[in-house]
Parts: structure tokens; C-alpha cells; sequence
């Protein structure tokens, strides 16, 4: 089905009871109306990365159901799947095959061979000073070594983990996988891809590799051509300055809004609400806001948005009024992969109080855009300090597994029940049309108030909020919606 102006949640197939059939019935059962799309997390085979790695798109991981599972869920709700642009797992046929084959695979050009391209830029290449500008997610150079069947080796573009290989996209072969796959994805129900790293996916002598510009928008064309036909959309993803998704936005594609979530942590810590107005008044209506996703909390996504004292202020109040949230979490004792990110479930980072954490749900359900909302952020969940200790990961925190009665529980909670009916209010009232208007007041340092309108100026929705005494009263066309004292 097309994509709906309806909230979206974000899950793993087995986090919301055990697969991805048991999920439906979840959301069937307890969810309601609260959802209208589903971010299914990647559900494909992979070796590692908690489904980032995977080795292959034309199956469903056994383990999660099939692919009539993910179907059926898509008669239901709008679905958007995970496309990694940039690698491919080493259990992949396409690494495989070039293990055996070397120069002799089909695949041989499937990879970014390190020595090859840097022979193209000349003698001695890479220098230090090339290494040293590669926008980098580890402190060596991007590079893994591979050992032939024949013996050979020689090393690999490789950004992230270890199992996930960098895919030279400017291939031809790299570019009919993509095709194939995509169109794949559409026919098993993809409404939505989100193009998972795409940023990191172009490398250029001479470059920090990192949206490389003008190469990077002819990718994104690309996959958008390829789905065009389909009706199918693409999401970018990427964690940065608030100017790249800005631009990207430009491009007239959808963006995700990653600086409302550091944003709003700070207006509910500090009681002002002035940066909270600048974002929302700079924000376009084609996006999708979060304030958790199943990684951490962004950083560097709110930088000049919010100054660099706030932001420090924001990050340390966080680790003081936050419930268990300790710095060790987000660190490499905890194998977090971002320092700019912060490791904490959103109602925790709240210190598990209600009344500031249905407050910051309706700043998101104010702000322009379609909420996209986390299912441990839907059921209000605490930090699980208990799966972090046993894993030793740090994102786990965030990542606890619910069962289908857990999840009967959580949603008697009040603070849940009322983020429920908040949500299902906002997908069905007129004043969110993403052709409508936003207007934003403070009235004072300490309040806002965030008049929503559709395209017509006949439906009125209002939030009038106080962020010091985490108050609200939401109207829509002037009769009361809900209220928080």
C-alpha cells in the first residue's frame, strides 16, 4: 500500500513477541490504531550487527517467519525494509565467489579493492594525509585483507564491522544486484527503503568519502528510478550536521529528523523552549521526526541548533536525571560504535517520568513531518540493564525483548495508554496534512504553543505547553483532546 501521513513503528522482527507472525498479532491486538506503518528492522540473513550484516535479500531469516509473514503484515500497514547501499556480509555468494575465483568471479569488481583504488591516483598512494582525511567509523585505515583460494590477498574497502564488506556501487555488477533487489523488496511489499550508511557508499581520491557530492545525489537518483515504477520511496539515512538531511530535503526527497530528540531533552531539562521553536519553525513537512530509534541518542545532529554549552549541558543532565544511564554505556567498554551517541531508552533518559515523557511525544507529534516512534519508546520502556550486562553491547540497553504478554501489560500502563490514543488521534486528524501549515509562539522563556492547520485552514489543532511544569493542553478545532496538569 502507499505510504499513509500515519505514525510508523520502528521494531525488530522479534521484539514484539517472537517473530515476525506473532508481531502482527501484537500490533492487531494491542496497538490499534496508534500505527500505520511498520520500519521492519532488517529481517534478512546476516552474520552479525543485529541484521546490518546481511548475506543475502531474497529470503526471510528463518528464524523471524517468511516472506507470506511480511506480506500479510503489508496488508495491514505500510512497510519500509532496510537496503544496506554501502556492504554486503563475507558470507555473501558475491564475496564468496571472489574468495574461490579471484580475478576470474563475476564479482571481481563487486568490492572496492583497496590497492587498485589507489594505483588510480597515482605512486605512493595512499599517503598518510589521504588516510587521515577518510571520514572514519574506526581508528584504522577502512581496510580489511582478504586470502584468495589461490593464495593470493590483497585488502578490501571495509568501514564498519568485520562481516560487512564495502560494496563498490559505481560496478556494474554491484548496480544489477541492486536493481534486482529492490525491485524484489517492492514485490514482497516494501512501500518504503531505507537506505541504510548511504552516505559512506561513494569514495573518491581526494575526498573525505563521506557524501561525496555530486557523485552522492546520482545514487540516490538512481534508487529512486529503479522504484519510481513501483511507487515505491527511498529514505537516506545518516546521523550529521542538521544541514546535510536539509539538503537532502532540497533534493525533494524524505529526511529523517534526527536533531528533535537531543532538542527536546535539553527544553525538558532546562525549561526553555526557545531552541525547541527555532528547529520546528526550520523544519520541512516532508520528514520523519524520532526521538528514539534502535540506536542511540544523536549528538551531533543538533550541533548549532543547539550551541555547544547546551549541548553539554543536554549530554550531562542526561547522564544526572536520566534513570540508569551511566557514560560507560556509550563507550568502547560497551562496543559503542558512535561517540556522538548516547545510549539510553528515551523514557529513561527522562528519568522514567511520565508526565515529561508523554510531554515529548507530543512535541513530536507537533512537530512537522510523521512520527516514527521505536517500540520500546511505544510501550515506555526503561533501560535493560540486564540484557546490556549480558551482551555487553551498549545499544541493548535499548533493545529489550517483549513478549506478546509483556506486551499486554505495558500497554495498561497510563502513560502508555495515553501515548496510544494520542498517536491513533493524530493519524486521523486533518490538521497533520504534510500540505498544511505549522505555526510556532513563545510566550514565555518556559511555554509554547504549536498551531497545526491543514492545507485548507479548516481543521486547527493546538498544543499549548509549559516544558517547566511538563503541562499540556492539546486542542483540535477548539474542543479539548487531551490535557496533562
Amino acid at each position: 500500500m502507499p505510504i499513509k501521513n500515519e505514525a510508523m513503528l520502528i521494531t525488530y522482527s522479534d521484539s514484539m513477541g517472537k517473530n515476525i507472525k506473532e508481531t502482527h498479532e501484537v500490533l492487531k491486538n494491542y496497538i490499534g490504531d496508534a500505527i500505520g506503518g511498520v520500519h521492519l528492522l532488517p529481517f534478512f540473513p546476516s552474520t552479525g550487527d543485529r541484521g546490518f550484516a546481511p548475506y543475502r535479500y531474497d529470503v526471510v531469516d528463518s528464524a523471524f517467519g517468511n516472506w507470506d509473514d511480511v506480506e500479510a503484515l503489508g496488508e495491514d500497514y505500510y512497510l519500509m525494509f532496510d537496503f544496506m547501499i554501502n556492504h554486503i556480509s563475507k558470507k555473501s555468494e558475491m564475496y564468496q565467489d571472489f574468495k574461490k575465483k579471484h580475478d576470474d568471479s563475476k564479482y571481481n569488481d563487486f568490492f572496492i579493492r583497496w590497492e587498485k583504488f589507489w594505483e588510480k591516483a597515482g605512486k605512493n598512494r595512499p599517503t598518510q594525509e589521504d588516510v587521515d582525511l577518510i571520514y572514519k567509523r574506526k581508528d584504522k585505515a577502512p581496510k580489511q585483507e582478504i586470502t584468495f583460494d589461490d593464495g593470493t590477498t590483497e585488502n578490501l574497502w571495509n568501514t564498519f564491522g568485520e562481516e560487512q564488506i564495502d560494496i563498490n556501487v559505481k560496478s556494474k555488477v554491484a548496480n544489477e544486484f541492486f536493481k534486482e533487489t529492490l525491485i524484489d523488496m517492492v514485490k514482497h511489499g516494501a512501500d518504503m527503503i531505507r537506505l541504510d550508511a548511504f552516505a559512506y557508499a561513494i569514495k573518491k581520491v581526494g575526498t573525505n568519502d563521506f557524501f561525496v557530492e555530486p557523485e552522492i545525489w546520482d545514487l540516490l537518483n538512481e534508487v529512486q528510478e529503479i522504484l519510481a515504477p513501483y511507487k515505491a520511496i527511498i529514505l537516506p539515512e545518516i546521523h550529521e550536521h542538521y544541514t546535510i538531511p536539509q539538503k537532502i530535503s532540497q533534493h525533494d526527497f524524505f529526511i529523517y529528523d534526527f536533531t528533535l530528540p537531543m532538542t527536546t531533552l535539553y527544553t525538558l531539562y532546562s525549561g526553555k523552549t526557545n531552541r525547541l521553536a527555532k528547529w520546528l519553525k526550520m523544519s520541512p513537512m516532508k520528514q520523519f521526526t524520532t526521538l528514539d530509534t534502535h540506536d542511540g541518542i544523536g549528538v551531533v545532529d543538533a550541533k548549532d541548533i543547539l550551541t555547544d554549552d547546551e549541548i553539554e549541558y543536554a549530554s550531562n543532565e542526561l547522564y544526572k536525571v536520566g534513570a540508569n544511564v551511566k557514560r560507560k554505556y556509550s563507550s568502547a567498554e560497551y562496543n559503542n560504535l558512535d561517540i556522538y551517541q548516547i545510549n539510553s531508552t528515551y523514557y529513561s533518559a527522562l528519568g522514567d517520568d511520565d508526565k515529561a515523557y508523554l510531554l515529548s511525544r507530543a512535541f513530536q507529534v507537533f512537530a512537522p513531518g510523521i512520527p516514527m516512534i521505536y517500540y520500546v519508546g511505544l510501550l515506555a520502556g526503561s533501560n535493560d540493564l540486564e540484557l546490556l550486562e549480558k551482551t555487553k553491547e551498549g545499544r541493548n540497553i535499548n533493545r529489550h525483548y517483549y513478549t506478546k504478554e509483556e506486551v499486554a501489560q505495558e500497554v495498561q500502563r497510563p502513560v502508555v495508554k495515553n501515548l496510544l490514543d494520542l498517536l491513533a488521534w493524530r493519524n486521523k486528524f486533518a490538521a497533520f496534512d504534510l500540505d498544511g501549515s505549522i505555526d510556532v509562539e513563545t510566550p514565555t522563556e518556559t511555554t509554547i504553543k504549536i498551531t497545526r492547520k491543514d492545507k485548507d485552514g479548516k481543521n486547527v489543532a493546538v498544543l499549548d505547553a509549559d516544558a517547566a511544569n511538563k503541562t499540556f493542553t492539546i486542542t483540535a478545532n477548539g474542543e479539548k483532546v487531551m490535557e496533562q496538569k
